[in-house]
């Protein structure tokens, strides 16, 4: 695979400079990493741009799609969210009395558990999680869209190399 560089960018400007001010170091690493993070600066600006066309705030969505890819009935154990989403339980708390109150979830007792409980998404939490993950896809493809696909599925092997060790050692949460 040939890629061609059209364009200079921000980056390649970065590390010229340093390339010059610093000649001693081997500045290759800004080369992807700076890049990687101004990309996921762009990614961030579209997930807060998604959510808040339907109304959902990053940590609603983080919960409720949780639950939503759980399957039929979309209804988890509070600690199954906490793995999911990576909070303290204090925090998982909070978010869904914070979501309960506001109708996209309700809270049951647990049939398996008689001291606990489930969170199931309600029909309006459902077509909410919904709404925002289908505007979240397509302002994605849209960061995506100077790939084609062939060039979409190498990147994503290749930045599953850098993250598999982090998520093998249990930091994904940072």
């Amino acid at each position: 695979m040939t890629f061609s560089r059209p364009v200079e960018d921000e980056v390649d400007r970065l590390v010229a400079a340093w390339q010059q001010e610093r000649p001693d170091l081997d500045v290759a690493p800004l080369e992807v990493l700076s890049r990687v993070s101004r990309l996921s600066k762009h990614l961030e600006r579209e997930r807060r741009a998604a959510f808040a066309d339907q109304g959902v705030e990053s940590w609603e969505f983080d919960v409720l799609t949780a639950l939503r890819r759980s399957g039929e009935p979309y209804e988890l154990s509070p600690g199954a969210l906490l793995r999911a989403t990576l909070v303290t339980s204090g925090t998982m708390t909070n978010r869904i009395d914070r979501l309960a109150a506001s109708g996209l979830v309700v809270r049951r007792p647990d049939p398996e558990d008689r001291r606990g409980v489930l969170v199931r998404l309600t029909p309006a939490g459902l077509e909410r999680v919904d709404a925002a993950f289908a505007d979240l896809l397509r302002r994605e493809r849209e960061l995506l869209a100077g790939l084609d696909e062939r060039e979409q599925h190498v990147l994503a092997g290749l930045l599953r190399t850098l993250l598999v060790p982090f998520d093998a050692s249990g930091d994904a949460a940072h």
